[in-house]
């Protein structure tokens, strides 16, 4: 690594996080909608980020919010045109990621041709778990991701279902932007994301490699 800065603290000096929409083939399938031929890609803030031991918050005019559990990609290093041979070079960990998405921002959004930035870019929309080291996922494209809502499984989905993978989001995203050190790409949803309510307790991690654990504010 070129930086003296620890990825361990990537949430603090990142610049943004990338996300990723309608990624998981069976997400597709469930809404009944095509396969899309390229990714959709969107952008959060990383004022977004909280940690456990915070709260998840509704934001404003938001009467339904939705749980999504992604497979986040922590870059490693800065770069523009990456092909997806070179790709993993550029990868300097993973981290357990909640999506949290306001449906009320997202459907009114959506009905009008507007942006998401309200229903995807409110304040504690990313909470995130640890900096996974880089060794401790063998595979990307064969990881769990499980989430559990007040003790009950929601989500349970193998990344091996991801439309487009890890390497292809990074060459197709760098064509168009720069990625830097401490960036977080968020790869999509699997299915199962559902709502949540004041109070609730969202658990979800990696099998086998790290989970976390959010509760949604009660007021």
């Amino acid at each position: 690594m070129s930086s003296s800065r620890s990825l361990n603290l990537f949430h603090q000096f990142g610049k943004k996080i990338i996300g990723i929409g309608m990624n998981y083939r069976n997400v597709a399938k469930e809404l009944g909608a095509p396969i899309p031929n390229k990714p959709l890609v969107f952008l959060k803030p990383t004022t977004t980020y909280i940690t456990e031991g915070q709260d998840i918050r509704f934001p404003p005019n938001c009467k339904e919010m939705l749980y999504e559990i992604e497979f986040g990609v922590v870059i490693g290093k800065r770069g523009f045109n990456i092909s997806r041979s070179e790709a993993d070079s550029y990868i300097g960990g993973y981290c357990v990621t909640l999506d949290m998405t306001s449906k009320d921002h997202w459907l009114e959004a959506n009905k009008n041709g507007h942006p998401w930035a309200l229903s995807k870019a409110f304040d504690t929309s990313t909470p995130i778990g640890r900096f996974i080291e880089k060794s401790k996922v063998s595979d990307p494209t064969n990881v769990q991701l499980w989430l559990n809502l007040n003790g009950k499984q929601r989500m349970n989905e193998n990344t091996g279902d991801l439309i487009f993978p890890v390497d292809y989001l990074l060459e197709y995203i760098t064509q168009y932007m720069s990625v830097e050190e401490g960036d977080l790409i968020i790869t999509g949803t699997p299915p199962g994301f559902d709502t949540v309510h004041k109070g609730d307790v969202i658990e979800a991690g990696f099998k086998n490699i790290d989970s976390i654990k959010f509760h949604v504010c009660k007021n």
